[in-house]
């Protein structure tokens, strides 16, 4: 009779649903954090994306530009906006804009864009190529 059993109320118990009122919560509450960790791991998952794709889309405006100018100044065969096109598109980008001598003689302008996949829009990138201004 003087025995206690737990997740039983006794009497002189305060409790009115005969003291399951926690009954599972732990198990909300795990799942909860379960949910929220996976949330954290897809958000860090898109940012580490698009900065990859940031930098991608970077290098291959940069580089582009620089086989533009080249091509500008006559330094290598090809026309410029055709030769930024076959850099950009080794880095896994596009030419969305080339502009040849419009920040000066013998310079590029090149804006590239990159598609990370997934969710996110286009990262772009933009460089400017030739003699110093």
């Amino acid at each position: 009779m003087g025995e206690r059993r737990w997740g039983h109320s006794h009497p002189g118990s305060s409790r009115q649903d005969g003291g399951e009122s926690e009954a599972g919560a732990g198990t909300v509450l795990m799942t909860g954090l379960a949910v929220l960790a996976l949330l954290s791991v897809a958000v860090v998952v898109l940012l580490l994306q698009a900065s990859s794709a940031a930098s991608k889309a970077a290098t291959a405006a940069d580089l582009s530009a620089l086989a533009a100018a080249d091509a500008t100044r006559g330094l290598a065969p090809g026309n410029p906006c055709v030769v930024a096109g076959a850099v950009a598109e080794l880095h896994g980008a596009r030419v969305t804009e080339c502009g040849i001598g419009t920040t000066g003689t013998g310079t590029a302008l090149i804006r590239v864009s990159v598609d990370p996949g997934g969710l996110l829009p286009d990262a772009t990138g933009a460089a400017r190529a030739g003699p110093p201004p």
